[in-house]
Parts: C-alpha cells; structure tokens; sequence
C-alpha cells in the first residue's frame, strides 16, 4: 500500500475511533487533535520520519480503540451540549 494511501486510511479510522469515544470532551479533543496533527505533518518529506509518524499513528488508533471500549464500561451521563433538541411544530 502506498504511504499516502496508509496515511489516508489511518486518518479516516482514528477519526471513526475518535467518533466512538463516549465522552463529549474526549471525543471532541481527539478529532481536534488528530486533524491538527495530519495536518502538521502533510509537509513531511523525509522516509523515515514519515514512517515514524505512521507508526505513532498505528499506536493512537490502538489507544482509541481500547479507550472506547473502557469509555462505554464506565459511561456517564450526556452533557447538556450533546443532547440534540427538536423544534416541535405546533399546529395553532
């Protein structure tokens, strides 16, 4: 697979990692972090550098991964922010 392809796939599954995290906060500073460093490192040119922030990445994913499901055994109530209201349309 291609690097730019193996950092496209990775992008794509730390931000469905990062979706998954129960906590508002968490979550939001994940996605936050994860685009911030992409895109830090889009002007990377050196190999070995590269490889070096790909196998950072492998290893956040994993952490997500595991902080989900540790995040769902001990999940808490929503934050007021998180609850989505509908506006009722009254029929007056």
């Amino acid at each position: 697979m291609s690097t730019r392809r193996l950092a496209k796939s990775l992008y794509r599954q730390l931000l469905r990692e990062a979706e998954k995290l129960p906590s508002y906060n968490f979550r939001l500073y994940a996605i936050r972090k994860i685009r911030d460093t992409f895109q830090t490192n889009k002007t990377i040119n050196d190999f070995q550098q590269i490889d070096m922030e790909i196998a950072t990445a492998k290893q956040s994913l994993e952490m997500l991964r595991r902080q989900a499901i540790i995040g769902h055994l001990y999940s808490a109530e929503k934050l007021v922010i998180e609850n989505k209201k509908r506006l009722k349309h009254s029929d007056d």
